[in-house]
């Protein structure tokens, strides 16, 4: 029998607000995250672009000291993030046999490894850190609030670049539904605002070069988007069977009702233009959940603000739903928070779970004029949703060709 599976907890940590509160509240007014980067390797490395969209508090001014000297900081921002939702969710009092964590990233602990490779370099083997390679793996992040919360039930980390956090709900899901735990830990993280991935993404053509206005520098959708802006930071999201929520009298925000994954086997980084998988992905979310079509009543878009990655996703979108897009209310909420990379897909199931709950699409701010290419309803200020049993969709896509789409219901 199909279980009614629930979002109890919710926490964050991004370029908009230390928690999930403080972040939801400046996107819905208006705010960017991005600013330009101060530190002094800006200017020794010569990058081309100066800016990014960085954690608003510092993981410094929230964790003890022995635990940001142990961790990555993709590692601190996702404890911070896991904390907070457990908070916000009550503390269950659950088994840990029956907790289990379901994280993701994109890159990892680039940090770590990039700093050990330097001291490796410069002051010899002997000063390499006993921790780097814990602090430096994939699965640092999963395993950080796995031991901080005492998860038995399993500890998995997704890497599937940008699509990874949405496919680590997707397996929260599914973990859930086969009842090989009662309460999952689910979200991503990411702290990749370091010389060598920017100038990687710069030499790609892949970030927007808008050195002298940051804020206005993230526009999807808008005929003079140039290109992405980096992000950082975490959020999670408590999942757990409808059962054990009620049982326990928890809030529920948000019915999950789960997603899908499937995959490009186009190109590395290009989206196929056709977005015939993509589509694919958004038929199955929504067959999944045992909706039609017409019940989808908002769209969190992945929308990167790159000129090719947004109208791949549009023709996807069209492909799926036809001339019922156009009544469809669309965010496109990187323009406030920049991308997240791996941590992208979390942030934005965070934002979608809140658009149902509070009834209210977030804005996308910075679209000045629509690429007509592109002719989508999109929300440019907060923007009321109706009444009712309401349905909405996250996407993600991810550099490799991998796409997850996740879908929630109101309650």
């Amino acid at each position: 029998m199909t279980k009614k599976i629930v979002i109890t907890g919710i926490g964050a940590t991004s370029p908009l607000g230390g928690t999930a509160a403080e972040t939801w509240a400046a996107l819905l007014n208006g705010e960017s995250g991005a600013t330009t980067l101060e530190q002094e390797w800006v200017a020794r490395t010569s990058l081309p672009i100066t800016f990014a969209a960085q954690a608003k508090v510092p993981a410094s001014e929230v964790l003890a000291r022995h635990e940001i000297k142990r961790l990555d900081p993709s590692s601190q921002f996702a404890l911070i993030a896991g904390r907070e939702a457990w908070a916000d969710a009550g503390s269950p009092g659950v088994e840990p046999d029956r907790l289990a964590v379901d994280w993701a990233t994109g890159i990892g602990g680039v940090w770590t490894l990039l700093d050990a490779w330097d001291t490796l370099r410069e002051r010899g083997p002997r000063r390499v850190l006993p921790m780097t390679v814990p602090m430096l793996m994939p699965n640092g992040p999963a395993a950080a609030i796995g031991m901080d919360l005492h998860a038995r039930a399993g500890i998995t980390t997704v890497v599937s670049a940008c699509a990874s956090s949405t496919e680590s709900l997707v397996n929260a899901y599914d973990r859930l539904q086969a009842g090989r735990a009662d309460v999952v830990i689910a979200g991503g993280s990411e702290a990749a605002i370091h010389p060598l991935p920017i100038a990687s993404f710069a030499a790609m053509q892949a970030l927007s070069k808008r050195n002298d206005d940051p804020a206005h520098a993230s526009r999807p959708y808008d005929v003079s988007r140039d290109g992405f802006v980096l992000g950082e930071g975490a959020a999670a999201l408590v999942v757990e069977t409808e059962e054990h929520a009620k049982a326990r009298g928890a809030h529920i925000y948000a019915e999950l009702l789960g997603g899908a994954v499937t995959s490009d086997a186009y190109h590395i980084t290009a989206p196929d233009p056709e977005g015939s998988a993509a589509a694919r992905a958004m038929i199955t979310a929504i067959r999944n959940a045992g909706a039609d079509l017409s019940d989808v009543a908002h769209i969190n878009a992945h929308a990167t603000s790159t000129p090719v990655g947004d109208i791949a996703e549009f023709n996807a979108l069209r492909r799926v739903f036809g001339d019922l897009l156009e009544g469809i209310p669309v965010s496109a909420t990187k323009a406030s928070t920049g991308h997240l990379l791996g941590g992208a897909g979390a942030i934005e199931a965070f934002f979608t779970v809140m658009a149902l709950s509070t009834r209210t699409a977030p804005p996308t701010i910075n679209l000045v004029e629509q690429d007509p290419a592109i002719p989508l309803d999109v929300v440019t200020s907060p923007r009321t949703l109706p009444g009712g049993n309401l349905l909405a969709i996250s996407n993600s896509f991810g550099f490799g060709g991998h796409n997850a789409v996740v879908a929630f219901r109101s309650v």
